[in-house]
């Protein structure tokens, strides 16, 4: 896959996980019920919503990084290493920064 099509697969995440937030803000900003157990019910779910919406925003600025790198000219070059990262990480992970072998280096 040539470099440019990991763009357009980071630009189309971004949209897909900012629609998800959007929705997930949306629904968070939703009136609760007044009984006291649906009430509990939904603050459970809130918790959930609030951990998908954090995933969400670290994966936005994980790819938000990726796109600096395209810019930069260093997308698909190890931060760490200076290798290039293989079309088979970048298959799975598109926005990754390190190379296989720095995965486990943090």
């Amino acid at each position: 896959m040539d470099l440019a099509q990991y763009k357009d697969i980071l630009l189309t995440r971004k949209r897909e996980l900012q629609g998800r937030l959007d929705r997930i803000e949306k629904d968070l900003d939703t009136l609760k019920s007044g009984d006291s157990a649906d009430r509990a019910i939904e603050r459970e779910n809130d918790e959930v919503l609030e951990e998908f919406g954090t995933n969400g925003l670290r994966e936005i600025g994980a790819i938000d990084a990726a796109l600096d790198r395209f810019a930069a000219g260093t997308f698909g070059t190890c931060a760490k290493c200076g290798a290039p990262i293989s079309p088979a990480r970048l298959a799975a992970v598109p926005h990754a920064a390190r190379c296989e072998a720095r995965i486990a280096e943090r």
